[in-house]
């Protein structure tokens, strides 16, 4: 009876050990802007990533051509998740480019190399990522897209500053979020940027703000380079 009962106040206190660190890890707060950094959605969400309204809600093609990716670039998908901008951007850069897709979990690569596998795509690079490091080649990358993704950061400073360090001279930061600026925008508030928050926070690591294009129906497409 004691074992019995040692083994279930161990597993209670071994689930709310990890409650209490999941609240801990979403509890952060950018000290820029204030901003209390939103939960990671796990590969249990894959099915609302790939949802048919997405079409509608984000017009994917439309984000990718307000970007004019080149044939024969690099781009990385940082927090790819299943795929759903990176087969598009594997099709943008063309069989002489190359997409990295990087993500945080191993599921969602999974996931992903199913995806390339069913497309037969062999231009896109798979890499395990980490919470303050995306894992990308240092002056590598043309392109970096983050897609829904940045606000979701444990460790925005240090991710920043890796990104910077793999981009190209010349290189761009592209952030997609939903405008918390709109409460008619169906979305969390915590899954939701300003302008002025990305602003801040992106160029406190040495990047500008170069433009803010607004022709999706729900997030703002802003684009950095890197400053001197």
């Amino acid at each position: 009876m004691w074992h019995t009962r040692r083994v279930v106040f161990s597993a209670a206190l071994a689930c709310a050990l990890a409650v209490a660190l999941t609240a801990s890890a979403q509890s952060g707060v950018h000290p820029v802007s204030g901003r209390r950094f939103a939960p990671v959605m796990g590969a249990g969400g894959a099915a609302w990533l790939d949802r048919s309204e997405r079409e509608m809600e984000e017009a994917p093609e439309k984000a990718l051509d307000a970007l004019d990716i080149a044939k024969g670039s690099t781009v990385a998908d940082v927090g790819a998740g299943s795929g759903y901008f990176t087969v598009r951007l594997a099709a943008r850069v063309g069989e002489s480019g190359r997409v990295l897709a990087t993500d945080l979990q191993p599921e969602m690569l999974d996931l992903l190399r199913t995806r390339l596998t069913d497309r037969h795509l062999t231009n896109v690079t798979l890499i395990q990522g980490a919470v303050d490091d995306p894992k990308l080649p240092p002056s590598s990358v043309d392109l970096v897209l983050l897609v829904d993704v940045y606000h979701e950061f444990s460790a925005p400073q240090r991710m920043l500053q890796r990104i910077r360090e793999a981009l190209k001279p010349d290189g761009r930061l592209v952030l997609l979020e939903y405008r918390k600026e709109d409460p008619g925008v169906p979305i969390r508030i915590e899954h939701k940027m300003t302008v002025a928050e990305a602003k801040a926070e992106v160029e406190a690591e040495r990047f500008h703000l170069a433009r803010v294009d607004e022709r999706l129906p729900r997030q703002h497409i802003l684009i950095f380079t890197i400053s001197p």
